[in-house]
């Protein structure tokens, strides 16, 4: 019987040889990337410059962008100016049209009527009084003049019309001028037109009923003709004081 030759062969490589291989276990949680790989600068490894302005930029399109941008922005400006400005005209343009409409109304038949009403009443008063106040009267004494006359012009001893029809008159044009006045100071009416219009008829016929309206808002009634006494006082000089002679 021949004899066989039996190699030596190690038993561990050999049952590492013969086993299965591990697989790799997925690990759990966010996953892992590797970082980017670097990008080299192109401006000689300075990077960005932080001032450094889109106007000098050497790409032509990048400056022309820069100056629409710009131009944008001037017009926006100036068109809120525009906006700002023409707003401001308007607001003229109504309230002097606003004023227009007073001067319309003060035309109207019912208020002629008034006027002439009391410029007859006064001029009489005025022919049957003047010697009361002498050749050359100083001003204190114009306004004392003035102040009794209007009172006069109240009362039955005032002329010839009936004093409730003068009253009437007489309200009509107190709540027109006291209309005025407010409209005026709340900054509805233009102040220029209305003073044009109407200025110096308040304050003459503020110098003659300023002493009648005291004795009114000391009877009960202490906002009469507030208004008109305050338009008066804002134009040019103050009003006559209130009861300037105590009869």
């Amino acid at each position: 019987m021949s004899k066989v030759d039996i190699p030596n062969v190690d038993l561990g490589q050999a049952v590492h040889a013969t086993s299965t291989p591990k697989v790799a276990k997925k690990r759990k949680g966010k996953p892992e990337f590797d970082d980017p790989p670097p990008v080299a600068l192109t401006d000689g490894g300075e990077g960005l410059k932080g001032d450094t302005s889109p106007f000098t930029s050497r790409d032509v399109r990048v400056v022309t962008y820069a100056y629409i941008g710009f131009l944008l922005r001037v017009l926006l400006v100036f068109g809120a100016i525009f906006s700002v400005v023409q707003y401001l005209q308007q607001r003229t343009e109504a309230r002097v049209n606003r004023t227009l409409e007073l001067v319309e109304m003060w035309d109207r038949e019912e208020y002629q009527q008034a006027q002439k009403a009391l410029k007859h009443r006064l001029a009489a008063a005025n022919e049957q009084n003047q010697s009361v106040l002498g050749a050359n009267p100083s001003d204190s004494e114009r306004r004392i003049y003035r102040s009794r006359l209007g009172k006069l012009l109240l009362t039955p001893e005032g002329g010839t019309m009936p004093v409730a029809e003068f009253q009437d008159h007489f309200d009509k044009i107190v709540y027109f001028l006291n209309r005025l006045g407010s409209c005026v100071a709340n900054n509805i009416c233009d102040r220029d037109v209305a003073n044009d219009y109407f200025l110096d008829y308040a304050r003459s016929f503020w110098s003659y009923f300023s002493g009648y309206a005291g004795d009114v808002r000391t009877s009960g009634s202490p906002n009469f003709a507030k208004p008109l006494e305050e338009y008066v006082a804002s134009e040019a000089g103050s009003a006559p004081i209130l009861n300037p002679v105590k009869d």
